[in-house]
């Protein structure tokens, strides 16, 4: 099997991925409590024309409509009984995106948290998380991803599954975790245990996605690649900026500008792919494709140098930094009442 994602790495240093799906989508009339998956079907012209801005910007890497593509976010919906063609539908539209573009530009299959807490702490097991992830990874696959881009986890056992799942159908997998309470996930993972992890599944790429801005972001990717081997691909796909409640609605405070010194600062940290999450728009995107474009490799970034360039840190974070990870408190308790992680693109509480 050709490995796309592998040529591309090997004939650009830098690769940049796309922005947001949720927050987009809600600015083209997704109303709250809507599953985003379900335009598929219903507005597949929305989610083709989000690729279009988002290859148009300069991505090489869009992230297919089904994050939450597995039974049990569909369920939600009423909707568990259509998770192949609703991941197949996806990853098609994305292809033609993809192919009918002048360059080549990849697509990755987007495959996030099932909203459940799985054994030994919660109720869904290990086989059925792992044959819900397969079957989505399936359809992906079949809907002709290059990379299957598993995003947003929190759980060492939901990310393993989910991995395990992906990689049964012979595509390259990537896996980013969401490090938004202190340095770690809402399961007290560090970017160190992600290091961990990658090793052991052999990920084509690892990184952090979501969380809680870019200077958190450009914090776990340094972490990351101190745990890290030399020759890993990582990923940074920061929020933009910090979410702010405008209007009745959640709104991102990050600008342009903001957005391309994220972008440098997160190269220089050791990430090879970079993108958005959380409120990063086509016009965010295209000032980080001319960041990567003008991009002159730079020293390491301090703690201090994020905090001053891209706002505070936590206290896990720059304990991280410092190399002490007993310092870096995780927030796993109460987390379990807490199901599951946003949409890409929104958070939970937008």
């Amino acid at each position: 099997m050709s490995n796309r994602f592998a040529d591309l790495l090997a004939q650009r240093t830098y690769l940049l991925a796309d922005g947001a799906t949720g927050s987009n989508l809600f600015g083209m009339g997704l109303v709250s409590g809507e599953a985003p998956e379900l335009w598929n079907f219903e507005h597949p012209d929305r989610i083709q024309r989000l690729h279009q801005l988002f290859v148009d910007a300069g991505a090489d890497i869009i992230l297919t409509n089904s994050f939450g593509g597995t039974r049990y976010r569909l369920k939600l919906h009423g909707a568990d009984d259509r998770v192949r063609e609703t991941n197949l539908a996806a990853a098609q539209i994305a292809r033609n995106v993809a192919d009918g573009a002048n360059r080549t530009v990849l697509v990755g299959g987007s495959i996030g948290p099932t909203g459940e807490i799985l054994e030994p702490i919660g109720p869904l097991s290990i086989a059925d998380a792992k044959a819900a992830f397969a079957e989505q990874a399936r359809a992906l696959a079949e809907g002709g991803v290059d990379v299957l881009w598993i995003e947003t986890m929190s759980s060492r056992e939901e990310v393993e599954a989910a991995i395990e799942a992906a990689a049964e159908t012979g595509l390259p997998v990537v896996s980013t975790l969401s490090f938004d309470t202190n340095g770690r996930t809402m399961m007290s993972l560090t970017p160190a245990d992600l290091a961990e992890v990658a090793h052991k599944h052999h990920l084509a790429g690892c990184g952090s996605n979501c969380g809680v801005g870019p200077s958190e972001l450009v914090a776990s990717i340094l972490n990351l690649a101190a745990a890290s081997e030399p020759s890993a691909v990582l990923v940074a796909k920061a929020n933009c900026g910090l979410p702010q409640y405008v209007d009745g609605a959640i709104r991102y405070n990050g600008t342009p500008e903001l957005m391309a010194t994220y972008v440098h600062m997160a190269l220089d940290a050791g990430a090879r792919i970079v993108g958005g999450c959380c409120g990063t728009s086509p016009e965010h995107l295209a000032a980080m494709r001319v960041a990567i474009d003008q991009y002159v490799p730079g020293e390491k970034p301090t703690a201090e140098r994020i905090e001053a360039t891209l706002g505070p840190l936590t206290q896990g974070a720059r304990a991280q930094l410092s190399g002490h990870l007993d310092r870096a408190s995780g927030a796993a308790a109460g987390a379990t009442l807490r199901r599951g992680t946003g949409r890409r693109g929104t958070r939970p509480e937008s």
